[in-house]
């Protein structure tokens, strides 16, 4: 059996995402009886989070409101409202605000939760890296 890549692993996240029509519009399901931590991050305009990764969890993120300037990995790109971004285990990710709105996205994180599951490698705010 081989080993899941990032990239397995992020279609498969996305694959997981149910989406049900109703007569009224539709839903979309993250997650069916599973331990996650759910959080809604509110970044506000000209403001970024820190270069960072994470051993334990996983991340799924949801863009709110206004379009989110995205890096995982090697890859940025500004991801825009409704887009879902999956952010493996290991792997370097940062959220920035480069527009003129507050924004904000949902977060599912999947794994073992734990604030102090940080590792910064660049913060603009000067907190411990690790």
């Amino acid at each position: 059996m081989s080993t899941p890549t990032a990239e397995s692993l992020e279609a498969e996240r996305r694959s997981a995402v149910f989406v049900a029509e109703r007569p009224w519009g539709q839903f979309q399901q993250f997650v069916l009886n599973q331990v996650c931590t759910v959080k809604v991050i509110t970044v506000e305009p000209g403001h970024r989070l820190s270069l960072q990764k994470h051993g334990e969890r996983d991340e799924m993120w949801q863009v709110l409101d206004v379009p989110l300037d995205v890096q995982v990995g090697e890859k940025s790109w500004t991801a825009q409202v409704g887009e879902i971004v999956y952010t493996p285990k290991g792997s370097l990710h940062r959220l920035g605000n480069s527009g003129t709105r507050t924004g904000r996205i949902l977060e599912i994180a999947f794994g073992d939760f734990d604030e102090a599951d940080i590792e910064r490698l660049h913060d603009d705010y000067a907190r411990p890296e690790a």
